[in-house]
């Protein structure tokens, strides 16, 4: 990768998180009509991130339309910082969500992936990916590229969020996804995910099949269900947190913008077993305050300490 460019747009030596991924509008299809919101998955964890007080960065490639105004407006409004080289030239990604009577979206992509190959200046606390990103060429191998460089300086937080209409062969997909994990420490799945990447095995063995690739922790989300955190050594059952659902779009990037804020806060313990419960009931908690409104809209830090048992603080 060619020599780190240094701009005015690098962000803050204390920088917690950077976000590497696709930012994207949402056209959502209902019977109450047709809205746009923006949105991306690792955006959506950016501005949840962002939300809840995280210094937060995002590198993405969006285009020059009205579109990018209203992502860059967006994100500015949480406080989150766009990268240098994220701006370029011709129309930005959508996502057309169709949405059924019980909340539940379908999607349609019209998405071109690319990325400069420019690291960031500086290296954050953590750095997170996942999505469309990791998998979709060009843009893809730089993504890997930016991850084998900082792993081992900075803990990487990966969330796959599976689009099959989006991918390759499964083979194809299931390999890119083995490939990242070793330069990752935390890797969130879906149900959906999960079974999709490993349709042969249980919720449990894919956990550990993903600890064996070099994961420290895997978080599997199960709507409903609640989630389940799994280590080398432990395993945490949190239940979910009941809802009345809107719709569910970007429930899942809140789970994951409060895990890796629940990561920043973590302290001495590491990954203690009551830090993953912490870490879970936090996250679920986020998810479904999100599910209770429109759009990818996730809490503020003041709404998920409203939402959270006196002796387990948002923030320390």
């Amino acid at each position: 990768m060619p020599a780190v460019q240094h701009t005015d747009d690098d962000p803050k030596p204390s920088i917690d998180v950077i976000v590497i991924g696709e930012a994207l509008v949402d056209i959502v299809v209902s019977p109450r009509g047709t809205v746009e919101h923006p949105g991306g998955s690792p955006a959506n964890v950016a501005y949840g991130l962002g939300r809840l007080g995280a210094d937060t960065a995002l590198l993405t490639s969006i285009g020059d339309d009205h579109r990018a105004a209203a992502i860059e407006k967006h994100l500015r409004s949480a406080g989150v910082q766009l990268l240098h080289g994220s701006r370029g030239r011709g129309r930005t990604a959508t996502a057309t969500a169709v949405l059924a009577s019980d909340g539940s979206a379908q999607y349609d992509f019209d998405i071109r992936w690319d990325l400069p190959r420019t690291a960031p200046a500086t290296l954050p606390k953590i750095l997170h990916t996942g999505s469309i990103a990791t998998f979709l060429a060009p843009g893809a191998a730089v993504v890997k590229e930016l991850l084998e460089q900082s792993h081992e300086r900075c803990v990487v937080t990966y969330d796959p969020n599976i689009r099959p209409a989006l991918l390759g062969s499964h083979f194809e997909a299931k390999t890119l996804f083995e490939e990242l994990v070793p330069f990752t420490e935390v890797v969130k799945l879906s149900d959906e995910d999960a079974r999709w990447l490993y349709p042969r095995l249980s919720l449990d063995d894919i956990a550990n099949r993903v600890l064996e690739l070099g994961a420290g922790l895997v978080a599997v989300t199960m709507g409903g269900e609640g989630s389940l955190l799994t280590t080398a050594g432990t395993r945490v059952a949190v239940p979910s947190v009941q809802s009345a659902v809107v719709d569910t779009i970007g429930a899942g990037d809140s789970y994951m913008s409060a895990l890796i804020y629940g990561l920043l806060l973590r302290g001495a313990d590491g990954l203690a077993p009551s830090v993953l419960e912490s870490l879970g009931r936090m996250a679920s908690k986020a998810a479904a305050i999100t599910v209770r409104r429109a759009g990818a809209q996730p809490p503020t830090s003041e709404e998920l300490q409203a939402e959270l048992p006196e002796h387990q603080p948002v923030a320390p």
